[in-house]
């Protein structure tokens, strides 16, 4: 899987291998499906503080096609293991219905004959 990072704040910079192993270890199971992860993260609302390090994840599926979630917490690990909990359990949900489809038309195959 490739991975890379677009940071668009000079501290999210210093991030990218942190970003690289947490995007690793949460597709972890998943990542023979994602051949290609992009994580982006800003600061929204400058040096203001408060909810405004975001971190947006991309998962670029090959059957699924892309899954892009955003998270925003006060902190940058926050807002990269948010949005990665998040785009891991999307994953998952689109990978077994794409399954459950696949059992279900295999069975109506097998009851016609």
């Amino acid at each position: 899987m490739q991975v890379h990072f677009k940071p668009r704040h000079p501290q999210a910079a210093d991030l990218r291998d942190l970003t690289e192993r947490r995007v690793r270890f949460a597709l972890r199971r998943l990542g023979w499906l994602v051949p290609r992860a992009e994580v982006q993260m800003s600061d929204v609302n400058g040096p203001r503080g408060g909810l405004d390090k975001r971190c947006q994840v991309e998962l670029r599926t090959d059957g699924a096609g892309s899954v892009v979630v955003a998270s925003v917490a006060s902190d940058w690990r926050s807002a990269l293991d948010n949005a990665l909990a998040r785009a891991a359990r999307v994953l998952m949900r689109l990978w077994r219905r794409g399954n459950d489809s696949r059992r279900m038309r295999q069975r109506l195959i097998n009851h016609d004959c």
